[in-house]
């Protein structure tokens, strides 16, 4: 039996009385790909804010690993193994490419955080702070070390790009390209070795060539065993790269199963296209 790594159990959330998503079940085991699909406006990237705590639900219940999630905020969601893309690129523009990868191990250090469980407490939260201060000036043995390792993972996630961000890692972000930005997020995200890895629209504003790269390393990281959720509308890719698919309409799940089993189902049809035309060349009629 297949471990299952993230549980979502009717969830909701409502805007202003619309239920932005209304009930929705799925789970995500480890090591399997799943796409969430739909129209504009059917709840994809809602319930991608919800499992990363960028939302907090109306109801229902997220687990990882079979540990309470959907309470916590996004860094300690980060904490526990999920890192994300955003639909619309996020990247600190002044920082390096190298930097911004760097960024995303912030979640991970021990050593440069020391006394990092009072940072919540509000009369307390003043002794990491202190505490990191003097690191960042002195330096110990750990938390030097501490440092090789992050710099060694942000050259693995470079290294990953190397064709297209090696040239750049130290060029500001606000000097890349669009696609780019784009690839400097994944990597920011991959850098963290996440248990499970969300991206929202990876290869939004790509051209082909680029999302045929994109599409490559997405194939690589399934090879690897990475869990992934994964909101795309180029069809083609999620075909490819998905071991099940999750359809959405107006805040539900409308279908669910396997790329050749959605492709032909005439609710996923309807909801996209209207009922005379199939998804991917498939002609229902």
């Amino acid at each position: 039996m297949t471990e299952t790594l993230l549980n979502v159990e009717n969830l909701e959330r409502h805007f202003e009385g619309l239920a932005a998503v209304d009930g929705i079940s799925f789970a995500v085991a480890r090591g399997e790909v799943v796409s969430i699909i739909g129209p504009n406006g059917s709840g994809k990237t809602t319930t991608l804010n919800l499992v990363t705590g960028a939302l907090r639900p109306n109801g229902g219940t997220i687990t990882l690993e079979g540990e309470r999630i959907d309470r916590a905020d996004s860094a300690r969601i980060a904490e526990h193994g999920i890192a994300r893309t955003f639909q619309n690129g996020r990247v600190f523009a002044t920082l390096s490419v190298a930097d911004n990868i760097e960024v995303g191990l912030h979640s991970t250090l021990q050593a440069n955080r020391p006394f990092r469980s009072l940072s919540n407490v509000f009369l307390l939260r003043w002794i990491p702070l202190l505490a990191e201060l003097f690191i960042a000036i002195f330096g110990t043995p750990a938390s030097r070390r501490e440092q090789k390792r992050i710099q060694a993972a942000v050259e693995a996630e470079i290294d990953r790009f190397e064709a297209r961000l090696g040239p750049r890692r130290d060029d500001p972000a606000y000097s890349l390209s669009y696609a780019n930005r784009r690839r400097t997020e994944i990597a920011r995200a991959l850098a963290l070795e996440p248990k499970l890895l969300v991206l929202d629209e990876p290869t939004a504003g790509m051209n082909p060539s680029e999302t045929a790269e994109v599409l490559e390393q997405l194939l690589e990281l399934k090879a690897a065993g990475q869990s992934i959720l994964l909101v795309e509308h180029k069809l083609d890719l999620v075909m490819r790269v998905s071991d099940r698919i999750i359809v959405m309409d107006g805040g539900r799940i409308i279908a669910e199963g396997a790329p050749d089993a959605v492709r032909t189902d005439p609710a996923v049809i309807e909801a996209y296209l209207g009922r005379r035309r199939g998804l991917g060349g498939v002609d229902l009629v």
